[in-house]
Parts: C-alpha cells; structure tokens; sequence
C-alpha cells in the first residue's frame, strides 16, 4: 500500500515526465512545418509544384467531403448531387 507523500511524489515525478514530453513533441511539431531554403533553382521548382499540388489535393478533398456531408453544416439537401 502507498502512503499519501509517496502518491504525491509519484504525482510530481509523472506531471515533469508528462510536462517534458510536451515540450519535446511542441518542438518537434514545430520544426515539421519550417520552410526549409531549397539549394538550387531545380529544387525550388519541385518543391512550388509539390505544394501547388498539395493545394489542389486539399481543396478537392475538402469539395468531396462537402458535396457529400455538407448536409451536415445546414447546406441545401437540393443541391446533393450523387
């Protein structure tokens, strides 16, 4: 059986662990969405059209999923198309 100091302890020790890996996976996301300098004009090329690309794929999905649950969000149930 625990006593009281040694749950509190136990407390302590895990919201430090917990606070620390918040701080860690923070870091780590925001490191994930720095642009980063391409080294040649090739590179800047690609990476224009990579996001470009990116773009469109989102708006298409974000149209598909509004056509068919837009319902959802007090859009027109007329305006449906299956």
């Amino acid at each position: 059986m625990l006593t009281i100091e040694e749950i509190k302890a136990k407390k302590q020790e895990l919201s430090k662990s917990l606070h620390s890996k918040g701080d860690e996976i923070g870091t780590l996301w925001a490191d994930l969405f720095v642009p980063r300098k391409a080294s040649s004009k090739g590179e800047l090329v690609a990476t224009i059209i990579s996001n470009g690309i990116t773009a469109f794929d989102t708006f298409m999905l974000v149209r598909k999923l509004f056509d068919r649950y837009g319902h959802l969000f007090g859009r027109d149930k007329k305006r449906r198309r299956r």
